[in-house]
């Protein structure tokens, strides 16, 4: 509880106040101002300790309103017009670049498959490490007298007897005797950042007449290729299984 006493034009007014907005009465007066202070503490009291849900929703109607008010001054655009100064910029970096690999995989099978004296697919799978797309537009090969190595299975982890690396007569397509021949793709293939793309490559296998009859029925890993044609660079991902090859 307080109770203090004003003066006011040398007649003393008495007032108290609960602190709890409980009662805010004036005590005693000697003047007519008291009529005005009661009804200013009246509308304090309201102000500070609403009794009702209609004040409650009128303080905070109030409040939002102010905060509305305020933010709108905050980020208003007013006359005073500020520039750029010269040399204004940021920083950017380049991807670093991986080589892509390249290797054998038995799914999907080979549609064509080697006999004596003829081709065959050959299906691998492509993998870029890049954050960015890379597109190989071509190959070039081992000599035409490095071969493949035949395996039992298509894990290619057993090796077949009598039919190895240096017996098999079996060789890329179109290779000659020098290694290192370029051989352009019939269409050019996109591997996604960060992705893989498996392609059949048609009849790019080839088998000698004189393959040894221990090479039936066998699976090979074929020559490592010497290099690729390859971009990196925005481009549209090639659907995975593709099919493709080179021609000559």
């Amino acid at each position: 509880m307080v109770i203090r006493n004003l003066k006011c034009k040398g007649k003393t007014l008495e007032m108290r106040k609960n602190l709890k907005g409980t009662t805010a009465d004036a005590v005693s007066a000697t003047s007519p101002s008291t009529n005005f202070g009661r009804r200013a503490l009246h509308a304090l009291r309201l102000f500070f300790f609403p009794t009702n849900k209609s004040s409650i929703l009128v303080r905070l109607l109030a409040g939002f309103a102010g905060i509305a008010i305020v933010g709108g001054s905050a980020y208003g655009v007013t006359n005073w017009v500020v520039g750029l100064a010269a040399g204004s910029a940021g920083e950017a970096q380049s991807a670093s670049v991986s080589n892509i690999t390249i290797t054998a995989v038995a799914t999907p099978a080979a549609g064509n498959q080697l006999y004596p004296g003829g081709n065959g697919d050959v299906v691998a799978v492509i993998t870029n490490p890049n954050t960015f797309p890379v597109t190989v537009t071509g190959v070039s090969l081992p000599a035409n007298t490095t071969y493949a190595a035949g395996y039992t299975t298509s894990a290619l982890s057993s090796a077949q007897t009598g039919c190895s690396g240096t017996t098999s007569l079996v060789s890329w397509n179109y290779a000659t005797g020098t290694s290192g021949t370029a051989h352009t793709l019939t269409t050019a293939l996109t591997v996604a950042a960060s992705g893989t793309l498996t392609v059949t490559l048609t009849n790019d296998a080839s088998m000698a007449l004189t393959t040894p009859a221990a090479c039936e029925a066998t699976y090979f890993s074929m020559p490592s290729l010497t290099a690729v044609a390859a971009t990196g660079g925005a481009a549209v991902a090639t659907t995975s299984p593709a099919t493709d090859a080179w021609t000559s």
